[in-house]
């Protein structure tokens, strides 16, 4: 068991459901196989923008999509922002260059004690105020990457 406690973006789930890209779809399942005995966390921001997309997209009828998430809400704690997260997103997004909405999920998970984020979205090994950013998707073995074969 790992010793980090982790996080998944938005992206990880979406591909989940989305075979359209079967490399990124057959990855994304291997990382929740894994997250599963791992120390994982998911954003409420993770799980909404979820729902957005795959509903948006028409990846999943709302019904289906409500369904996933309430899934991973059954196997996952479940983190959210609180009013003080968003200006330290803001500061983030500011400082960093970091888009707003990824500022946002990156200080939900520090402030929560997330020391390793799992999204394609950000710099490929980045540590941000003890976050490491893993690009899960250019990663051989997730497994063996988070501690866990």
């Amino acid at each position: 068991m790992s010793a980090e406690l982790i996080t998944l973006d938005t992206n990880i789930l979406v591909y989940v459901v989305d075979s359209a890209a079967p490399d990124k779809h057959r990855k994304a399942r291997r990382i929740i196989d894994v997250a599963l005995g791992l120390d994982c966390v998911l954003t409420l921001q993770a799980l909404c923008e979820f729902y957005f997309a795959v509903t948006r997209k028409g990846k999943l009828a709302p019904a289906a999509a409500r369904e996933q998430v309430q899934a991973w809400q059954s196997l996952f704690p479940v983190i959210a922002a609180k009013p003080a997260t968003l200006v330290r997103a803001l500061q983030a997004a500011e400082s960093r260059a970091i888009a707003f909405w990824d500022a946002m999920l990156w200080a939900t998970a520090r402030e929560a004690g997330v020391t390793v984020l799992l999204s394609e979205d950000f710099h490929d090994g980045q540590v941000i105020e003890g976050v490491r950013i893993v690009n899960p998707f250019t990663v051989k073995d997730i497994g063996r990457l988070l501690g866990k074969n």
